[in-house]
């Protein structure tokens, strides 16, 4: 530590420590990587399953020529509605880009999501591989339309109004307290990541949402029905 004439510190150096402290002491955003992950096992918090299907759904979507993009958005609905379980994740780089906090439909349950569905006016949220499209400006800020892939799974999204977006019923305090928000069906995110989160996904980038549901996994045509228990060994 420098000291000023006479043995006292000196302003800058004064002034510097201030900011120093105040850095410290500073919240850390757990919401935006990049962090480093290993492509041969889940990012912490996610379950294998939601991984293995995750990266078999983008892996389809980009053979069918529905996604050019190396980014992927993981929902792990088999998780509490009290943990981040929303990961976007850069395939191509091997990075968290973010991981956030999202909620389930009024349906679908409480702390725990159990019941999903593609129906109209179910308010339960829907499961399956969905490709972003545009974003827009609604009564909720900035949000992000999905369009669901998967006849008889998701193939409503559009008409449902399924859309990412912000909400104030999503934050980490609520989540701490044990009573996390929930939608008429959209995944939604906290206000203060919902505009970073649109951004970086609108646009052509897959969204895959996970649950262990019976209907499911029969219906879809996304999962890694036949490579999945070699790849969950393989990353353990």
């Amino acid at each position: 530590m420098s000291l000023a004439p006479g043995g006292t510190v000196s302003r800058f150096t004064s002034f510097a420590l201030i900011l120093l402290s105040l850095a410290a002491c500073a919240p850390v955003d757990l919401a935006s990587g990049p962090w480093p992950v290993s492509l041969d096992r889940p990012p912490e918090g996610m379950s294998p399953e939601a991984w293995v299907h995750g990266l078999a759904a983008h892996e389809q979507a980009q053979a069918a020529g529905l996604t050019d993009r190396s980014l992927v958005a993981i929902i792990d609905y088999s998780r509490p509605a009290t943990e981040r379980r929303l990961w976007v994740l850069d395939l191509a780089t091997g990075e968290v880009l973010m991981h956030e906090h999202v909620a389930h439909a009024a349906r679908t349950g409480g702390a725990w999501a159990t019941s999903f569905s593609n129906a109209i006016g179910s308010y339960q949220s829907s499961l399956g591989t969905f490709i972003t499209a545009n974003s827009y400006l609604g009564v909720r800020g900035l949000s992000l339309r999905l369009r669901g892939i998967e006849p008889g799974v998701n193939d409503n999204a559009l008409r449902r109004g399924i859309v990412i977006h912000g909400t104030p019923n999503v934050t980490e305090a609520r989540a701490r307290a044990g009573r996390q928000g929930r939608t008429e069906g959209c995944p939604a995110v906290p206000m203060e990541s919902a505009r970073q989160l649109v951004r970086l996904i609108e646009g052509g980038v897959v969204v895959f949402a996970w649950y262990p549901d019976r209907t499911f996994l029969a219906r879809s045509s996304y999962l890694d029905h036949g490579q999945a228990a070699i790849r969950l060994s393989s990353s353990n």
